[in-house]
C-alpha cells in the first residue's frame, strides 16, 4: 500500500513550488498518492497553515514545513 502525501500551500508561493518539485521527483521512483490543498480555499486550513507553508503530511501526519528534504522524504516512504 502506498503512502498518501498532501501538500498544503497556496498559489504564488515559491516555497510551495519548490516542495512540489521535490515531491514529484521522489514520486517518480517511490510511488505515492499525491494531493495538493490550497489553504486559501478553507478558513480552517488558512488559520492552521498560513505562517508555515508549505506543509507536507504523510498519511495524515505532518512531516515537513517550509521545505522538503528529499533524502528524508525517501526514507520516510521506505
Amino acid at each position: 500500500m502506498s503512502a498518501e502525501v498532501v501538500l498544503y500551500g497556496r498559489e504564488g508561493c515559491c516555497l510551495c513550488d519548490e516542495a512540489r518539485e521535490v515531491l514529484l521527483r521522489v514520486r517518480a521512483t517511490h510511488p505515492f498518492a499525491f494531493e495538493e490543498r490550497d489553504i486559501e480555499r478553507d478558513d480552517a486550513l488558512l488559520r492552521a497553515y498560513l505562517e508555515r507553508i508549505p506543509v507536507v503530511t504523510i498519511d495524515g501526519v505532518e512531516a515537513f514545513q517550509f521545505s522538503v528534504d528529499e533524502v528524508e522524504l525517501t526514507q520516510r516512504l521506505g
